[in-house]
């Protein structure tokens, strides 16, 4: 007897310790897991990266609720389903230029003006902070550096009323300008940027619309790191010469230059996953002509292993290089580092040393679909980076 009680003593040590790892296995797929995902007219929710998640039945209605389970018994997370078919874009590949100018005028930086023997800064005094955006000046309306310092000129030396943005505050700020003896007139003490220029990669093309991305992360102010407000910008073709390649400690980059050719389209956005616009008529038929088209692939439908990104990093043509998705974070806690990307392209590799700065937005294509698109690289290896979810982009 006491032989089979430590026999049932065993087993339920046993018993608990599976159903404890089950549970705790469950908790690690919730961590992992999105809030919500899109599927198309199936309605099944099936995850590629985890095969062992189900979810009983399927989504009926457009918008609704599901349970996830691991092997169809265990409840791991309920998460919001949304039905709808994934659209059919071109994967472009093909670089660009960025030309925006500004909403506004954003500061860079702060300094002293030389003013009686005495220097003083008027900015700091006032409360400005580097990468704020000044957008009136006594209700002038600002689009250029030229136009603030006009107002501050011809202030004499009375306070200057600034509408300015800091984050998502708006600020009201008196700036009192000073006289600097050796320039000869009134100064404000900030130094101000009105627009930025660069080179990217464009990720896809809404063949019906006209509508595009690019780089599938924001344009920043070199200086101080913020997201560039945009008033109005232009896509502008550019010829890539080559590129600087990239070694371990230092990020490599696409050389190219802006052509004398027509614009190829305007930009209107500017966010956390990228910039778009529409193309004009001319580069539209340009671009989509023998361009290949993909559905959209789903975050769900991922997986790791074998890619192809879509990059030009000399010449005019895109070309697709081989590649790898080493990592995969569903939960989406960053929306442009979605995915760890490793090139192995020895092609690509000899060229670049891997990925450089103009290569964001290069589309990454999986299994006939178009799933992301490159965004960093890791400066301690230039083979690797992040890439973001299409889906993210596109929403």
């Amino acid at each position: 007897m006491q032989f089979i009680g430590k026999i049932k003593k065993t087993t339920a040590i046993i018993l608990s310790a599976a159903v404890f790892g089950l549970f705790g296995t469950a908790g690690y797929y919730s961590l992992r897991l999105p809030e919500s995902v899109t599927v198309g007219s199936t309605g099944c929710v099936q995850f590629a990266q985890y095969p062992e998640l189900r979810c009983i039945g399927s989504v009926s209605e457009p918008r609704e609720r599901t349970t996830l389970s691991l092997f169809g018994a265990i409840p791991v997370k309920s998460v919001s389903v949304r039905r709808e078919e994934p659209p059919t874009l071109i994967a472009s590949g093909a670089p660009f230029g960025v030309k925006l100018l500004m909403e506004g005028v954003m500061v860079t930086a702060t300094g002293k003006v030389d003013c009686a023997g005495e220097d003083v800064c008027p900015a700091e005094l006032a409360g400005v902070e580097v990468g704020d955006i000044i957008r009136l000046a006594d209700d002038v309306r600002l689009s250029s550096n030229a136009d603030l310092q006009q107002v501050i000129s011809d202030s004499g030396g009375r306070d200057v009323t600034l509408s300015l943005t800091r984050g998502s505050a708006e600020l009201t700020a008196c700036l009192r300008p000073v006289y600097s003896e050796s320039a000869g007139t009134w100064r404000g003490g900030m130094w101000v940027r009105d627009s930025i220029a660069g080179i990217g990669t464009m990720t896809f093309i809404n063949k019906a619309t006209g509508e595009f991305a690019g780089l599938g992360h924001p344009v920043c102010d070199s200086d101080t790191g913020e997201i560039i407000p945009i008033q109005s910008g232009e896509a502008v073709p550019v010829e890539i010469m080559g590129a600087r390649k990239g070694i371990t400690g230092k990020a490599g980059e696409l050389r190219g230059r802006f052509t004398r050719e027509p614009v190829i389209g305007v930009l209107d956005r500017n966010c956390a996953s990228g910039i778009y616009g529409r193309l004009s008529a001319d580069a539209m038929s340009a671009l989509a002509d023998g361009a290949e088209e993909y559905p959209l692939g789903y975050r769900q439908e991922i997986t790791t292993g074998e890619v192809q990104v879509c990059a030009t990093v000399s010449g005019s043509v895109p070309k697709k290089y081989a590649a790898e998705i080493e990592n995969i974070d569903l939960s989406g806690a960053d929306s442009a580092k979605n995915m760890v990307i490793h090139i192995t392209d020895p092609d690509l590799i000899s060229e670049t040393g891997g990925i450089v700065q103009g290569m964001s937005g290069s589309p990454i294509i999986q299994d006939g679909r178009l799933i992301g698109a490159v965004t960093h690289v890791f400066v301690s290896d230039p083979t690797r980076g992040y890439a973001i979810f299409a889906e993210n982009m596109l929403e």
